[in-house]
């Protein structure tokens, strides 16, 4: 006899039940970060940067512990939130024009400038659009994976643009000392080439990861 869950067009069939996975993995990524967090708050460069930067850490580990019981995530996907925190602490610890490890890359390729905030807004859109794409897919909010994939680029993008209004927001508030949160390091494309940064980032979560964060979130079903 079907039931009324099967009457339903697939976008408004219910969701599997998920199952909260162990908290080794959401744990230990935590505490790395908050480690990660603690020292770089014993001397950064520039300390109201600092803030500036680690602010959505701030908001992401409470509302991730929040969520954890209700709606927990894959595993996969708080490692990479983890990882995009780590991202996020470093470039607030020494400021993203001097990240180290960007300086190594700058030499490394020959570059004109240190590239470390590149990287951060590749982060910007690769982790967002996962993020985006779990809740769509895991509510059951589109039907397809296609549809979703442009769905979630959509939604890094539009995290980005968000972004770039805060920086501008912070340089009008803040003037000349906004310019280290900025770092266009005199760059007149940098807003774009966040952006274009973002979308990269966006488009490379879905085709290098789309079957592997499947699977992970099938695992929470089983």
């Amino acid at each position: 006899m079907p039931t009324a869950a099967s009457n339903l067009p697939p976008a408004m069939t219910p969701p599997p039940a998920t199952h909260r996975p162990p908290l080794a993995v959401p744990g230990a990524t935590a505490a790395v970060v908050l480690a990660a967090l603690a020292a770089s708050a014993v001397a950064p460069y520039d300390r109201p940067t600092w803030v500036l930067e680690i602010f959505p850490v701030l908001i992401a580990l409470p509302l991730l512990a929040f969520t954890w019981r209700r709606f927990p995530l894959s595993d996969l996907l708080y490692v990479l939130i983890g990882l995009h925190a780590l991202v996020l602490i470093l470039g607030g610890t020494h400021t993203y024009a001097r990240v180290p490890l960007g300086f190594w890359l700058q030499e490394l390729f020959d570059m004109q400038r240190n590239p470390y905030d590149r990287i951060g807004h590749f982060f910007q859109g690769f982790v967002p659009a996962l993020v985006a794409r779990e809740i769509l897919l895991r509510g059951a909010w589109v039907r397809g994976r296609r549809m979703a994939a442009f769905l979630c680029i959509c939604v890094a993008l539009a995290i980005s643009a968000c972004y770039e209004f805060i920086e501008w927001w912070a340089a009008i508030l803040l003037g000349q000392g906004a310019d280290e949160f900025l770092g266009t390091q005199g760059d007149p494309w940098d807003t774009q080439w966040d952006m274009f940064m973002a979308l990269v980032g966006a488009g490379s979560a879905m085709v290098l990861l789309g079957r592997l964060h499947d699977r992970r979130m099938a695992a929470l079903a089983h």
